[in-house]
C-alpha cells in the first residue's frame, strides 16, 4: 500500500489536530491531579508541536488565513514556554544559594 502526498499531508494535518488537542487533555489530568486549574509545561511542549505541524500543514495547503493564525499562536506558544522554563531556572538557582542566617529565621 503506497501512500499518496495528498493522504500523507492530510494525515499530517490529523496528527497536528490530535497534538493540539492532547494539551487539553494533559492539562485536565495535571489539574485533576492538584485539584485545581493548572497548566503544566507539557500542555506548551503540546502546544508548540501542535503548532508546528499545523503551521507545516496551512503552508502545505497555502491556505493565508490558517498560516497567519499558526504563525502568530505559535510565537505565543514559544513565548510561553521560554518564560516557564525562565522561572524554573531561575527557581532552581535561588535553592541553589546558600542561605545566611537572617535567611534560616
Amino acid at each position: 500500500m503506497t501512500l499518496s502526498g495528498e493522504t500523507l499531508w492530510i494525515s499530517i494535518g490529523i496528527a497536528g489536530q490530535a497534538l493540539f488537542g492532547a494539551r487539553f487533555f494533559v492539562q485536565w489530568l495535571y489539574s485533576e491531579s492538584h485539584g485545581r486549574s493548572l497548566i503544566p509545561r507539557t500542555f506548551w511542549y503540546f502546544s508548540v508541536a501542535g503548532g508546528a505541524v499545523l503551521l507545516a500543514y496551512a503552508i502545505h495547503r497555502r491556505e493565508p488565513v490558517f498560516i497567519a493564525g499558526e504563525s502568530f499562536t505559535l510565537a505565543i506558544f514559544l513565548r510561553n514556554l521560554h518564560m516557564v522554563r525562565r522561572e524554573a531556572r531561575m527557581e532552581r538557582e535561588e535553592s541553589d544559594m546558600p542561605q545566611t542566617p537572617a535567611d534560616k529565621s
